[in-house]
């Protein structure tokens, strides 16, 4: 995991991926690591009460396996095929060499199948010079494994960059731009997700905005589903990330459409202040991801009925939060159903259309005064939608919401709230 040209062209649609045993249809929360300590049937069944539906970098252990498919917790397996991780970037344009086809075939064939096994991991972080490869490697190991999707995670946009030419392997992109970097994904591997992890503790909101502004963009344009793995450890030991910076992460992610939400890291796997720590005990992290996983649940049976459309900012004028990213700010949002939507303070609004065709009509907003949570307010929401019923829900509720006179709706919000505001006809 990373820490610290043109026009976009043509992408490729002939996907290979298939959802498998995955239910795409819903808001999936993953995790990041479940270490041996941590994998007795108390362990696994608290991982499942906590919301977690699947885990990432998971070994081939059959014992816990037949506890995920017990309480309903699926697998992306980890050594089951050839690993490949982009790291430093130096081994980048080596795939083909290294990891042959016939390596796949041969891992195949020793292959035992479990329910659990939800997904096969083929890499993590490669270079843009070996995403040619990785698309003969996607669908060799698509017809090998017929139960399990292929699961390849890239770099966020603060990976290194090519700074000479094409053939320069000592970087981690191995492109000039993030943004050709996701465009030569789209175009050689056939997946029909964009699967990347970002951690903004680190690094920042502005570059968040921008990294999501460029895979949504490019999920959007070719009908790909969006996969965000963000942090609820720590890089420094002596913070905690706090339950409104776990949902400010969340929130923006499904502001701009994702449909997997991951978190990083459950058990040891890089950094510090995991959910679960060495021992086998549960952090203090443990009740906040479990809230927020409620809530992503309860609000994710609604969200994933619509189709992500745009995605803006308003409100964030004066504000250095879009600073360097190209970003525009509006000081109120508005479209064909909804007019004049603001709150005193920044919103990420995304706009939404209903999967089935029909005149549903929905925005996700989230509250993104405080996305370090140093100074929550309330705010006052409010917009008008002529001709149309509204409702809002925040997590598992609805809330309280007036209309008066003028065709003002109005309600009382929190910072870092994710928000769904759903329109029909009257």
């Amino acid at each position: 995991m990373i820490v610290l040209a043109s026009s976009v062209g043509v992408f490729a649609q002939d996907y290979v991926t298939k959802a498998g045993r995955m239910d795409r249809s819903r808001l999936n929360i993953g995790v990041y690591h479940l270490r041996p300590y941590a994998r007795t049937e108390a362990h696994i069944k608290d991982l499942a009460e906590c919301g977690v539906d699947f885990v990432i970098c998971m070994e081939n252990d059959r014992p816990a396996l037949d506890l995920f498919s017990k309480y309903g917790v699926g697998a992306i397996v980890s050594g089951i095929v050839p690993g490949w991780w982009g790291g430093d970037g130096d081994n980048a344009g080596k795939l083909a060499e290294t990891n042959p086809i016939s390596k796949y075939e041969e891992a195949a064939a020793s292959f035992q199948d479990h329910p659990a096994i939800w997904g096969i991991d083929i890499g993590d972080e490669p270079s843009a010079l070996d995403f040619p490869y990785y698309g003969e490697v996607m669908r060799k190991v698509e017809q090998l494994f017929p139960n399990q999707f292929a699961f390849l995670n890239l770099y966020p946009n603060y990976a290194s960059v090519s700074q000479n030419s094409a053939v320069q392997t000592k970087n981690q992109l191995g492109t000039p731009t993030y943004e050709e970097h996701i465009r030569q994904y789209c175009e050689h591997v056939p997946a029909d997700y964009i699967s990347y992890d970002f951690y903004y503790k680190n690094v920042g909101v502005a570059k968040d905005y921008a990294n999501l502004r460029v895979v949504s963009d490019a999920c959007r344009k070719t009908g790909r589903g969006m996969w965000v793995t963000v942090q609820v450890n720590s890089y420094d030991p002596k913070v905690w990330i706090t339950e409104n910076e776990l949902r400010f992460q969340a929130y923006s992610a499904l502001a701009f459409g994702a449909e997997n939400i991951t978190w990083a890291c459950y058990t040891a796997g890089w950094w510090t202040n995991q959910v679960v720590d060495e021992k086998g005990v549960k952090t203090r992290q443990y009740d906040k991801v479990k809230k927020i996983n409620a809530e992503l649940h309860s609000i994710g049976k609604d969200y994933m009925r619509y189709t992500s459309k745009s995605t803006s900012f308003v409100g964030f004028e004066g504000t250095a939060m879009l600073d360097g990213t190209g970003e525009e700010s509006s000081p109120v949002y508005k479209d064909e159903v909804f007019t004049d939507l603001s709150a005193g303070c920044p919103l990420i609004v995304g706009e939404m259309t209903a999967k089935d065709g029909g005149e549903g009509k929905a925005l996700f907003v989230c509250v993104a005064d405080d996305p370090f949570d140093k100074a929550p307010k309330t705010h006052k929401l409010r917009f008008k939608a002529p001709g149309r019923e509204v409702s809002v829900r925040c997590g598992d509720s609805y809330l309280p919401m007036r209309r008066d006179a003028e065709g003002w709706y109005e309600c009382a919000v929190s910072s870092c709230q994710g928000l769904l505001i759903e329109a029909s006809a009257k």
